[in-house]
Order: C-alpha cells, then sequence, then structure tokens
C-alpha cells in the first residue's frame, strides 16, 4: 500500500482461510482501515497493530453510514497521507456500491486499486456441493440483488421463470414474497427448488432447502437472522444436505 492512495479490497464471505494473500497484506500495512458490517471479526483481527478500523457498515433498510459520507472520509483520510484500505465483504465488484467510491476518488484526484474476494455466491455453492453452471441444465447463471434504491429491485422475471434458470440473490431474505410472487405470476413452476444458505464459510452457517411455493413461509420459521444467499433453481446434492444437517446438529 502507498501512502495518500485507497485501496478498495474484499474479505472473501467470512471465513479467513478464504482471504487472498494480497488482501492480508493491505490488511497489515494499512493505515486506517474502513470496513463494511459484513466484514467477520476474525478477519478484522488480521490488522496490523498501527491499523484504526472504522465501521462504515450498511444493514437493508435498517441502521447505515450515508454512502456521501463513506466517499468524503475516504477522500480525507487519503489527503492525509493515510494509506487507506475500504474493506468490503465478498468481492467489491459486486453489489458493493464500488463505482460510487471509485468516481469519488477519481473526482478528488486520489489513486486507488482494487483486490478482488471470493464473492458469497461462490462460498454459498460450495456449501451445498452445487455448481453455479451445468451442461444441459444452464449456460449462465444470474447474479441479483433483492433490493435497489427505493425498494425491492425489479428483474427479467420472464426469463428466471424459465425450467433450468439458476440465479444467485444476494439481500433476499427481506424480498422473498416479492420475488416468489414475480416469478409464479410470470408463470413459474411452484415446484422449482430454492436453497438459502446463511453465514456462508463461518461457523454459524445454515442451509434451508425448499422450494419457490414454501419460500416466505418457511425462510420465517427459520428465523435467519445472519446474511444469508438465496439460489433459485439449485437444491443441495444429497451428500452436503446430510453434512449440513450434521453440523446444525452439532452446533
Amino acid at each position: 500500500m502507498v501512502a495518500g492512495q485507497v485501496c478498495f479490497a474484499g474479505s472473501g464471505p467470512g471465513d479467513a482461510e478464504l482471504l487472498t494473500l494480497k488482501a492480508l497484506r493491505a490488511l497489515q500495512a494499512a493505515d486506517v482501515i474502513l470496513h463494511d458490517r459484513l466484514v467477520s471479526d476474525e478477519i478484522l483481527a488480521l490488522a496490523g497493530p498501527q491499523a484504526v478500523l472504522e465501521d462504515a457498515g450498511k444493514e437493508g433498510f435498517g441502521a447505515q453510514v450515508s454512502q456521501a459520507d463513506i466517499n468524503t472520509r475516504l477522500v480525507e483520510l487519503a489527503k492525509q497521507g493515510k494509506k487507506v484500505l475500504r474493506l468490503k465483504g465478498g468481492d467489491p465488484a459486486i453489489f458493493a456500491r464500488l463505482d460510487e467510491e471509485l468516481t469519488a476518488c477519481e473526482e478528488a484526484g486520489i489513486i486507488y486499486s482494487i483486490i478482488p474476494g471470493i464473492t458469497a455466491a461462490s462460498a454459498a455453492v460450495a456449501a451445498i456441493g452445487q455448481s453455479l453452471t451445468q451442461r444441459g441444465r444452464n449456460t449462465s447463471v444470474r447474479f441479483l440483488t433483492g433490493h435497489a434504491m427505493t425498494g425491492f429491485a425489479d428483474h427479467d422475471w420472464a426469463a428466471l421463470a424459465r425450467p433450468g434458470e439458476v440465479a444467485a440473490v444476494y439481500m433476499g431474505k427481506k424480498s422473498a414474497r416479492f420475488v416468489q410472487g414475480r416469478l409464479i405470476m410470470h408463470g413459474a413452476d411452484r415446484a422449482t427448488p430454492v436453497t438459502i444458505v446463511e453465514n456462508a464459510s463461518r461457523p454459524g452457517q445454515r442451509v434451508l432447502e425448499t422450494t419457490l411455493d414454501r419460500l416466505p413461509a418457511d425462510l420465517d420459521a427459520a428465523g435467519f437472522g445472519g446474511p444469508a444467499l438465496t439460489f433459485l433453481g439449485l437444491a443441495p446434492r444429497q451428500a452436503a444436505a446430510a453434512l449440513n444437517d450434521l453440523k446444525t446438529e452439532l452446533a
């Protein structure tokens, strides 16, 4: 890291062993770390002794540090000559408002770098023993967000309702009933498999296997409180489901 510059890095899904070596070096070199809510304590503990940690977290429909304040803080710290690390959960380029923060740096003449991270979909699909793409099933996969700036996010529901489609829905817990309604309205099979993975890769990981028809009711009954990713069109493989059941019993 270089004084007066900002490094944007992904911390991965939470397991410190899934952190990249490059991100680890940035953690240990930074003077100030502005981190999101989803960055695990296990990863923050790897920061260098000189680093000041600043919580810049957001929660959908909940408490937030405004994006404008984050942008201002990044520029302010860089102009003070600090080595600034902007640490985001997962990958910084996927639903992490990276463009807004890059623009703030560019407009202020601040040089930046980007370190990618393992995104939640990759960790969650590994947890259920599945693949995001499969020959003969789906030749593409969609990464969706459950809500946008003004409410629930709209998508190409007709395309998503087709048999064999696979989508990973980020921030989808509160929008589950909305997503269910839109898909059924556009002809999706109510028996379409849906899997929700809470706290993917973390000690508190839980997996819920359900269907489109049962999605809102089963999700409410599960009482998931942590970050969760929803897979439309994927069910856990049998061996993975058995392993997750065992982990739940031992927790």
